[in-house]
């Protein structure tokens, strides 16, 4: 059974960094792109980067670029999510989710909160 587990959220200061983790199980993880998404209080859950099998192709949201980066390492079967100069409004859930390609998803992890706060 698919299972995607998050880890590394918490509490960030404006301007610091946070790694979040995604252990993938359940499935040939090398075979599949991932991605992380994220949902704000009272807002829709939004894409916020994805990457494809092999890492070759890499997409962010307008609003991350240049300062998240997402990687994955196959032998590990796990996807990360390097997270730097934080916001107040990167305060969200963040979901690991397995994508059938890079604009949909159909599993999803339980979510790890990240709140940027002085």
């Amino acid at each position: 059974q698919v299972q995607l587990v998050e880890s590394g959220g918490g509490l960030a200061q404006p301007g610091g960094s946070l790694r979040l983790s995604c252990a993938a199980s359940g499935f040939t993880f090398s075979v599949y792109a991932m991605s992380w998404y994220r949902q704000a209080p009272g807002k829709e859950r939004e894409l916020v980067a994805a990457i494809t099998r092999a890492g070759r192709d890499i997409n962010y949201a307008g609003s991350v670029k240049g300062r998240f980066t997402i990687s994955r390492d196959n032998a590990k079967n796990t996807v990360y999510l390097q997270m730097n100069s934080l916001k107040p409004e990167d305060t969200a859930v963040y979901y690991c989710a397995r994508a059938p390609d890079v604009l949909s998803a159909d599993y999803w992890g339980q979510g790890t909160q990240v709140t940027v706060s002085s």
